[in-house]
């Protein structure tokens, strides 16, 4: 979403308008930047609980405590009315999810070895501040022991209306907002074509890096049947802009076949005005542009309007002025700078892109669903095309290796980016992946005991 004041106050005419805000993304190849996205639960060393936004029962930390605290780092606070809910450092921010997890939204970087240098820093910053407050900070796919009534909510407004229309539209809405925490990277496209391409094969892959960054395998507790529980919550959360719409793997998808989509298909959330949020959940964006909202009467839909409901499309890529891959639980740090790494090496080396395409050659729509339904919990086991994404999953690392060999980004000791999908390779080459390794630690050295997952999870 647009910071408040930052907001394109353009007024809308069109869908060829749009379109035509999307394709200002276009970028050519000297340009490309990669953003890292990534979350984290946080959490009280006295007790494991999560920590409220404010100070409470005499417990030492808090969210906002936290974020006060990381603005000594330099930055300026993002104020939701007189609240703090986040920072703008440079060209990254920090932010809070609806349950307090902690997100640092990255900067445009031109290598992974800054991407590295970047987490690492945060962390660094995240750990100073955290540990006078006893706090801790673990990347997991979903929280692995508290209730959905346990988790706070903090105080921002887009959120509170997301609250009252998530359960309308699916059983598991509240849950993606308070209990889960995902890593994903932002890539840039060179025209509309590119833009197709680069979508088509990220779709269809999804599944495959769902199941290679599975890290949820348990709830309140216990395991729950699943590797990737974060993902299962998404099947039950708002179908009608989650998923992969087949509109996005059409032959001839264009930036104006997607920006119709949004305005006739996907409902709005909320328009933003004079500081605070109106509350349109389930209305059409169309209906907005024609006036027909009588609560909106006398409002001029914007541009900045469309950039705000572009965010509320939760696709497993998300198209914006760039793509978003978004199939992936959070994880270890190294793993979060793999799952850059993996798309990365696909997708911005052109040998590395056609091969990814030939690999998935003949593939659809009907293989990325079914694949996406399975792969929760079946992981790399899932059925694809006659085999499995296990069959293919040694194939999709090597390509990416490729292209991040052929990228030639060397970091000061001379390694390749490519050292970063070691984890990858070795989980495609039979090692297990995170939600397996906790597993086989809750069926041995805990005992049972899932509560020992935070400290050793901890970043």
């Amino acid at each position: 979403m647009s910071n408040p004041g930052d907001a394109d106050d353009t007024p809308l005419t069109s869908v060829r308008q749009m379109a035509e805000y999307l394709a200002a993304g276009c970028k050519p190849p000297e340009a490309w930047r990669i953003g890292t996205e990534h979350e984290k639960f946080g959490f009280r060393h006295d007790d494991l609980l999560t920590p409220p936004y404010l100070p409470a029962d005499g417990q030492p930390g808090s969210i906002r405590d936290l974020l006060r605290g990381l603005v000594d780092f330099g930055g300026a606070p993002i104020l939701d009315g007189d609240n703090i809910i986040g920072l703008k450092q440079g060209a990254a921010s920090v932010s809070l999810e609806p349950a307090g997890q902690l997100e640092l939204s990255g900067a445009p970087l031109t290598t992974l070895h800054e991407t590295k240098r970047e987490l690492a820093t945060h962390l660094d910053q995240v750990r100073a501040v955290a540990a006078p407050l006893r706090l801790g900070f673990a990347p997991l796919g979903f929280h692995p022991l508290a209730t959905r009534a346990a988790m706070p909510w903090m105080p921002k407004g887009r959120y509170a209306i997301m609250q009252r229309y998530m359960p309308l539209v699916g059983s598991l809405g509240l849950d993606m907002m308070t209990r889960t925490c995902t890593v994903q990277v932002n890539l840039d496209f060179a025209s509309e074509s590119d833009m197709r391409r680069k979508l088509r094969v990220s779709l269809l892959l999804q599944p495959l890096a769902t199941a290679l960054f599975a890290n949820s395998p348990f709830t309140e507790g216990k395991p729950n049947g699943f590797q990737s529980y974060r993902a299962q919550v998404w099947t039950d959360t708002d179908n009608q802009r989650s998923g992969i719409p087949p509109v996005m793997l059409e032959d001839g998808f264009s930036f104006e076949r997607y920006a119709a989509w949004l305005i006739e298909e996907v409902p709005m959330y909320f328009v933003y005005r004079n500081g605070g949020y109106i509350d349109v959940a389930g209305q059409r964006f169309t209906d907005f542009i024609a006036g027909r909202i009588p609560v909106l009467a006398g409002i001029t839909p914007t541009l900045g309007d469309f950039a705000d409901h572009l965010t509320t499309a939760f696709t497993d890529v998300r198209l914006k002025r760039f793509l978003e891959m978004r199939g992936a639980d959070a994880g270890r740090p190294d793993m979060m700078l793999a799952q850059s790494a993996l798309w990365v090496g696909l997708l911005y080396d052109d040998a590395a892109l056609a091969a990814a395409e030939a690999l998935l050659r003949g593939a659809g729509w009907q293989d990325a669903v079914g694949a996406r339904t399975a792969v929760p919990r079946a992981g790399l086991d899932t059925p694809w095309r006659g085999g499995t994404l296990r069959d293919i999953a040694r194939d999709v690392v090597a390509i990416a290796t490729d292209g991040l060999r052929a990228r030639a980004r060397t970091d000061a000791n001379g390694n390749s980016e490519a050292a970063y999908l070691e984890p990858l390779a070795a989980i495609a080459a039979g090692a297990p992946n995170q939600a397996e390794e906790w597993l086989q630690r809750y069926h041995s050295a805990w005992n049972g005991d899932v509560s020992r997952i935070f400290m050793e999870a901890a970043v």
